[in-house]
């Protein structure tokens, strides 16, 4: 009978494959790279355009709260859609946290005013005093 010895009959791989992680990577990047736009997109609105709208300080971004308004009467609260009701009490909770909270308000140029003037009677109602409605810095072409 025959013996092997050890040494010929393992062999030891010094060198590691990363093909199969570089794959991996790869596909990780491109996931990301697709999903990320999307996660932070909100709602695609025609904003009315004005002149000269500027902001004159630095602002925090822990105190702003972004509502969108579509056309339809969509509402949009930082990228998370909710009924009129819910953003309210979201901005209140959010206000007792944060006196020096900001919104700012993103209407679409042709939705009804109506929709803009809720909005902005739910932070009246709730003390918020410190607001903006935003425009499209691009000025009109004439």
């Amino acid at each position: 009978m025959r013996r092997f010895s050890q040494r010929n009959s393992l062999v030891t791989l010094s060198d590691i494959n990363i093909t199969p992680l570089l794959d991996l990577a790869f596909v990780l990047l491109i996931i990301f790279i697709i999903t990320t736009p999307l996660l932070e997109k909100g709602l695609d609105l025609q904003l009315p355009s004005a002149a000269g709208a500027t902001d004159s300080k630095r602002l925090d971004k822990k105190d702003i709260r972004t509502v969108e308004v579509s056309p339809q009467g969509y509402y949009v609260l930082d990228s998370r859609p909710m009924k009129l009701p819910q953003i309210a009490q979201r901005l209140a909770a959010d206000f007792r946290a944060n006196p020096n909270l900001l919104v700012f308000i993103r209407a679409d140029k042709n939705a009804r005013v109506e929709f803009l003037t809720d909005i902005l009677d739910q932070c009246r109602q709730i003390g918020i005093t410190r607001f903006s409605v935003r425009t499209d810095p691009r000025p009109r072409a004439s």
